[in-house]
């Protein structure tokens, strides 16, 4: 029985051990995606606005595309991606109309 105990013991510390190591790269890897997804957002927007103008319908479906991706960081980790500054912030200030 002993022994059993052991083994138990080992394994809830490895898996501890496993789980320490794992999340901050999990949390890493969901920055990224959201980083990744308000600069496709960005993108997208710059493109439509290039191609059909700053007041065009192409251009404000991009425009909340990218206040959607925006959001959803914000949901997700109360910050979001400052594509212009290239860096996280953490308060809810930005500007919808930042692009016209």
């Amino acid at each position: 029985m002993n022994s059993v105990r052991k083994s138990l013991l080992s394994l809830v510390i490895l898996a501890g051990a496993l789980l320490c190591v794992a999340l901050p790269r999990l949390q890493a890897e969901d920055a990224d995606r959201c980083q990744r997804r308000i600069q496709h957002a960005e993108h997208e927007l710059h493109e439509a606005i290039e191609k059909h103008g700053h007041r065009s319908r192409q251009a404000d479906h991009e425009r909340r595309e990218l206040h959607e991706a925006r959001e959803r960081c914000w949901r997700e980790r109360q910050r979001w991606w400052d594509e212009h500054e290239h860096r996280w912030r953490t308060e809810r200030d930005w500007d919808d109309r930042d692009h016209d």
